[in-house]
């Protein structure tokens, strides 16, 4: 194909993005009535720990930073090597203006309505103490599998960094210069916030500080990468000691300026790739479709095209997020649209962009090479066209550096979300209840980096795609029902739900059924197909919760 149509493909997502905004977004808004009057739980609770109110761009940063994990670019790649790249293309587009960007604006603003309280705790308001129960243990189950898959990962890529660079003869360890950066990159996020805290300087100043410091300790990551390097376990363990560190501290000693600085390095990434779409003369390389079915186990289009994208189109986990840490910042309601449907869009273009990184290369190009690695390689032959062909290796490694920002940013926010929700089921509160529900949540990762071995997550990721999706769902039937108890319409986040309710039990019903067929015993098969029948069983209990509660509401 001539390389217009991928700047013509790419302009015309931009403009749905901007149109989808301003259009459906201001509609999805005026249907929740925001009243900058009504004071949030941010000034309300505000402790300085956990509530504490922020200025919306500052907080977009965080929020987006986030979300914008692993998810949205292996999934797209995933997908396009499998189904091509048209489905991939239409699906996020529709999925993200649709659903994910309702998704998450309406978790957000119920959070908010409801004092800044978990989904979970809301199921429990709103379904009744059971349901509300088990939704919080299937939530915390999933944000347990979150912090194996990408401990996991960021513990590979700071051991390997990018195969695109192995035997290269390059004059660093690309593994310890992702490595070096990402550690880096943290002690500068908590320089940054106790900054903040003491000296108060005005945003703008720490930005021009801050932000350029970020990329040049990425540019020093080449210069000290010997400087650690250590083995898979032991960076793992590392990970997830930083994970219980970054759990308990006030959001303003690390999550908010982590975030922050992380929100740049997407918006970087962003950069590039428009710069890659638009002035590479890249031509496409993949084929638009490949199959309906490619007659392996979960290659079937529908339903596994939509749980194997994720969180391009659609995520729960960004519900958690929205209810678990970003409702506790907002400083007006009005912030809520541009935080809430805002990122969840900009996250749609971050799943465009790893889309296009798979669809320059041919499929020979890219045959047994991991989705990282793949972005890594997109991403960094992107960057050359502004700082020349000759760094080809250092903006490689600045991809998979990128790529392990986006996973690492998220696993600090998932355990503390896990530990949130401990909390809230035993009803622990203050610093000793925080410890206890950081160890708790960390416990069973630290079992399964230490026995499962590496790339242990490959096992669960499937599992894992389809029930964040799952939990997706779940969420917009907590959220429907609170909105017909309070006398609004609630269509808009119906329809949606039925859907992928529909699409993800399918999923998981068929990975039940081909895993414990697969099952020779004891084995992974056969955990994985329980865990599968297991979430079925389960998210039916709450399906028939949230029945009643939505006839209760209508009636």
């Amino acid at each position: 194909m001539a390389p217009v149509n991928l700047t013509v493909l790419a302009l015309a997502f931009l403009a749905l993005l901007v149109l989808a905004y301003r259009v459906y977004g201001g509609w999805v808004s005026r249907q929740f009535g925001l009243d900058d009057g009504r004071t949030t739980p941010a000034h309300t609770k505000s402790d300085g720990i956990d509530f504490v109110p922020t200025k919306p761009f500052y907080l977009f940063a965080q929020h987006f930073s986030a979300i914008a994990a692993a998810g949205p670019i292996a999934g797209p790649i995933i997908a396009c090597q499998t189904f091509g790249w048209l489905p991939c293309l239409l699906w996020i587009a529709v999925g993200v203006v649709l659903i994910g960007a309702v998704h998450d604006f309406s978790s957000l603003v119920a959070s908010l309505r409801h004092g800044a309280v978990s989904v979970a705790e809301i199921a429990r308001a709103r379904l009744g103490g059971p349901a509300g129960r088990a939704m919080m243990v299937f939530i915390w189950l999933a944000l347990v599998y979150v912090i194996v898959a990408f401990t996991d990962i960021t513990a590979g890529s700071f051991v390997r960094g990018t195969e695109e660079l192995e035997g290269s003869g390059v004059a660093f360890n690309p593994g310890g210069a992702v490595a070096a950066a990402s550690v880096f990159y943290l002690a500068l996020a908590a320089v940054m916030g106790i900054v903040q805290r003491f000296l108060a300087p005005p945003l703008w100043l720490v930005t021009v500080v801050f932000v350029p410091a970020t990329f040049a300790l990425a540019w020093f990551g080449t210069h000290a990468s010997h400087w650690l390097l250590f083995d898979h376990r032991t960076w793992a363990l590392a990970i997830l000691a930083y994970c219980c560190v970054a759990s308990v501290v006030p959001v303003w000693a690390l999550l908010q300026p982590r975030g922050y600085l992380g929100g740049f390095v997407l918006y970087s990434a962003l950069a590039i790739g428009v710069v890659g779409v638009l002035f590479g003369g890249y031509e496409i390389q993949q084929p638009a479709f490949k199959s309906w079915d490619t007659g392996l186990a979960g290659g079937q289009l529908f339903p596994f095209l939509f749980v194997t994208i994720a969180c391009g189109a659609c995520s729960g986990f960004h519900g958690l997020v929205c209810s678990g840490t970003t409702s506790k910042q907002v400083e007006r309601e009005s912030h809520a649209h541009f935080v809430g449907y805002g990122a969840m869009l900009a996250e749609g273009f971050v799943a465009l962009i790893a889309l296009v990184t798979v669809m320059i290369f041919t499929s020979d190009e890219l045959k047994g090479l991991k989705p990282g690695v793949i972005y890594g390689r997109g991403l960094g032959e992107f960057l050359t066209l502004v700082i020349g062909k000759e760094n080809l290796p250092f903006a490689i490694t600045f991809g998979a550096m990128a790529f392990s920002t986006f996973v690492f940013d998220t696993l600090d926010v998932a355990t503390r979300l896990g530990r949130y929700l401990v909390q809230e089921i035993f009803g622990w509160s203050g610093k000793l209840g925080a410890l206890a529900g950081t160890l708790i949540t960390i416990g069973p990762p630290v079992f399964f980096i230490c026995y499962g071995g590496e790339n242990s997550y490959v096992k669960f990721w499937t599992l894992f795609g389809a029930s964040n999706q799952l939990l997706a769902a779940l969420t917009l039937i907590v959220v429907s029902v609170w909105l017909l108890e309070n006398g609004k319409s609630a269509w808009f986040t119906l329809v949606p739900m039925a859907f992928v309710l529909v699409i993800t039990l399918w999923a998981l019903g068929t990975l039940a059924w081909t895993n414990l067929r697969a099952s020779a015993g004891f084995d992974v098969a056969l955990a994985n197909g329980v865990a599968a029948a297991a979430l079925v069983l389960l998210a039916l209990f709450l399906l028939v919760s949230g029945m009643r509660a939505l006839v209760r509401a209508r009636g």
